[in-house]
């Protein structure tokens, strides 16, 4: 099997600790990331207001980046963003709910080029020669 058809999962935070939710899946040349989160500082991280996952590899790869899947609005799945979209430009799905939430908090950093895109119950995410084909369910 060649190692251009292997699925890397990537958790770059929210594995045994609580926030910070980042997973990268990369086939090939392509790579999703889903969530953006942020956790908050331990009582010995004097100084510190928020903590957001290591995103070297991400900026190393960021050509490879088709987007952001954003789960839901809370912030140990969102907060990361106005960080992480210094850095990488890419499109962020989510549903209108969480998307609003997210763009409210671009603003408050000062990022106004943020490209969404609204997904609604069963629409069926891909993009142009990659592998990706993902849908969310209707739910009750």
């Amino acid at each position: 099997m060649s190692s251009k058809n292997v699925l890397k999962i990537i958790p770059l935070g929210g594995v045994n600790e609580i926030g910070k939710n980042m997973t990268v899946f990369e086939y090939g040349n392509d790579i999703i990331v889903v969530d953006c989160g942020v956790s908050f500082p331990e009582d010995d991280m004097l100084g510190v207001d928020l903590v957001i996952p290591d995103i070297s590899y991400l900026v190393k790869n960021k050509d490879k980046i088709r987007g952001f899947i954003l789960t839901h609005g809370h912030e140990d799945h969102i907060g990361a963003l106005p960080y992480v979209l210094r850095e990488i430009n890419v499109p962020v799905y989510g549903t209108r709910l969480t998307l609003g939430l997210v763009d409210i908090k671009l603003k408050e950093h000062g990022i106004k080029n943020a490209a969404f895109q609204i997904v609604k119950a069963n629409d069926i995410l891909s993009w142009a020669l990659s592998p990706w084909s993902l849908s969310r369910p209707a739910t009750a």
